[in-house]
């Protein structure tokens, strides 16, 4: 078992790419789109760099993995799909996800809040296979309803470390956890998804989606759960639910909005694909005025 990660500058996040050697398959976490804000303008520059390190490396790409619906970046995955193939897969709470925004948007019956717009749903305890890797998943609520997590365990080898990839739900330690302020969020739940994932085994290996590094410490994609559990500031052992609970709900009163938010959740819970184009071939998102806060 083998993970490469691509930092995406931009957004400070990260791609992860799975692979499994001896069948030569491997799967993809949490692509990133490159999206100006000011002009509009899309662009595959950062996601063809891992599209070509796939092909130069001969790898199958079996499934494309989001986390949950991003809010502060555009999924590339059907870029990938395009380019690489294999199946796009969320966690089947995406369609609470789709519900809220298609209100927050008021988007038409057109709008399917199904999860059809993705190849395969998984849910807790869902198992599946990238070559002699096992994969399973596991429901880590709060940052959104959808958030999933998904452990890797090589099923040829018993000495190696296990790997989780863990979406927004924990960052390093000295960075801390998600904010639950977006809609559908819940700091309760947050609590105990962090709890899953500091559960696991000391060594397991944590793959972060985001790493917001202070002054004077580089970007770094992977951590531990005996680093988290020892120094994360906002859930390290000996902090209570209730002080979890009342230091979350009052920094995320003080946090701005993603800057990429408007965009972002309007393509992520369409699968990563934009609207249809209207009847000048343009495509369009929808800005709502004084709605989100």
């Amino acid at each position: 078992m083998q993970i490469k990660s691509f930092l995406h500058h931009d957004t400070e996040t990260y791609t992860h790419v799975l692979i499994d050697e001896r069948h030569q398959q491997c799967a993809i976490f949490d692509p990133v789109l490159d999206y100006d804000f000011k002009s509009g303008h899309t662009s595959t520059e950062s996601v063809d760099v891992i599209i070509e390190y796939v092909k130069q490396q001969g790898l199958e790409v079996k499934y494309i993995i989001e986390t949950h619906a991003h809010a502060d970046h555009l999924s590339s995955a059907q870029h990938i799909k395009r380019e690489l193939g294999g199946e796009l897969m969320i966690g089947k709470h995406i369609t609470e996800v789709q519900k809220i925004f298609k209100a927050v948007f008021n988007l038409g019956n057109y709008f399917k809040t199904d999860a059809s717009q993705f190849d395969k749903l998984t849910e807790e305890g869902t198992e599946f296979m990238v070559g002699d890797i096992k994969l399973s998943a596991i429901h880590v609520p709060g940052h959104t309803p959808a958030d999933m997590a998904y452990i890797a365990k090589d099923t040829t080898d018993g000495k190696r470390n296990l790997a989780v990839f863990i979406g927004d739900t924990l960052f390093a330690p000295d960075v801390g956890t998600a904010r639950v302020d977006f809609p559908g969020g819940d700091v309760n739940d947050l609590y105990h998804s962090t709890q899953k994932i500091l559960s696991l085994p000391n060594n397991t290996e944590i793959y972060l989606c985001h790493d917001y590094p202070p002054e004077g410490r580089e970007h770094c994609p992977v951590t531990t759960v005996a680093a988290e559990k020892s120094g994360n500031i906002h859930v390290r052992e000996g902090i209570s639910q209730s002080e979890f609970a009342k230091m979350r709900t009052e920094r995320d009163a003080k946090l701005k909005m993603p800057r990429l938010i408007i965009p972002s959740v309007q393509v992520n819970i369409r699968a990563g694909s934009f609207p249809e184009p209207e009847s000048n071939g343009v495509q369009y998102l929808k800005v709502p005025i004084n709605t989100l806060v």
